[in-house]
């Protein structure tokens, strides 16, 4: 029997239920709300909407707000340490980093973020706020979170502080980086267990790998690209979801040398998709996801990355996530 899984969708919060690779909707909540992203550990799922964070302690059958000292209420990313108990973060539109210690009941803001934001003139190009941060990756007292449209900040404190990282300068300009910094428009950010030292992050003007903390970075795919995994048992494989621009020409490819070379990976998705795009991978047991930028939701084995569409009942799905011990 497969874990639950939480899906964040345009219509709230989907549960479905898996067995034999097989999903069903069990379950369903916060139907009004766009949800953004999903957590769940500790027998706690936490929610992230255009209006806040809900928090559930009953596998989702109850929802509290959980938004207290959250001061911009579009949540675009929540995460938690994987090392520390009741440790959130939040990023959200306008970018600013929200941090909780205490499951989602209260936050704080970082007023280091939203003065970096305000003094560079952060963007993004569909939205009038400025800014959002929509990804963070944390690693003991390094952490990373993905700045659209703005650059990568760093914290080297357990993400109660940031900074930007020395190779992103954090000006949103147009066009290419200076030589060793990393494209301003970082759609997430991926770490790796083997190294604190070793990020990944998908961007709108490449895929970036920097292997000393992000001060150097090196262009590893020229293309338009939101979303990677990377093997936590082995940092050189890694599926990509390029494209040739913005929703457009969408595809998977896998590198098994850490990004020198590339090959499709896309058995059972009939690529590229003229107008779509993987979002975000999320792996689930020996299984990856691929939510797309429609809002379908693919799911193929690690060993053979042969796809099939799963839940199409589900749309506008964004986020997915299965309960952490």
């Amino acid at each position: 029997m497969a874990p639950n899984l939480y899906l964040a969708t345009s219509g709230g919060l989907a549960i479905a239920e898996g067995s034999g690779g097989d999903w069903r909707v069990v379950g369903r909540a916060l139907e009004g709300d766009h949800a953004t992203s999903v957590i769940a550990r500790e027998g706690v799922i936490l929610i992230g909407t255009r209006r806040g964070v809900f928090r559930s302690d009953d596998g989702g059958r109850t929802w509290d707000d959980a938004s207290a000292g959250l001061a911009h209420r579009h949540v675009r990313w929540l995460a938690y340490h994987p090392d520390r108990s009741d440790l959130e973060f939040a990023g959200t539109e306008p970018a600013t980093i929200f941090v909780s210690h205490d499951g989602a009941r209260s936050w704080r803001q970082c007023e280091e973020v939203a003065a970096l934001r305000d003094r560079l003139g952060w963007f993004l190009p569909y939205s009038p706020a400025a800014g959002c941060v929509r990804s963070f990756t944390l690693q003991g007292n390094r952490g990373y979170a993905a700045v659209e449209v703005g650059g990568l900040l760093r914290s080297d404190d357990g993400g109660e502080t940031w900074a930007l990282a020395v190779g992103s300068d954090g000006i949103p300009r147009r066009g290419r980086p200076l030589a060793g910094r990393v494209h301003p428009d970082v759609h997430s950010v991926v770490g790796h267990p083997s190294s604190a030292d070793l990020v990944y992050c998908p961007t709108g003007g490449g895929f970036y790998c920097s292997r000393d903390g992000g001060q150097a970075w090196e262009c590893r795919y020229d293309c338009y690209c939101r979303a990677v995994w990377v093997d936590p048992a082995d940092p050189d494989r890694l599926i990509l979801g390029p494209a040739d621009g913005v929703d457009r020409n969408g595809r998977v490819e896998e590198s098994r040398d850490g990004g020198a070379s590339w090959q499709v990976a896309s058995d059972g998705l009939g690529v590229p998709w003229p107008r779509d795009m993987v979002e975000r991978f999320a792996q689930v047991g020996d299984q990856l996801l691929a939510a797309l930028s429609g809002g379908q939701l693919f799911a193929a084995p690690l060993a053979t990355l042969i796809w099939r569409r799963i839940l199409p009942d589900i749309a506008g799905v964004s986020a997915a996530a299965t309960m952490a011990g």
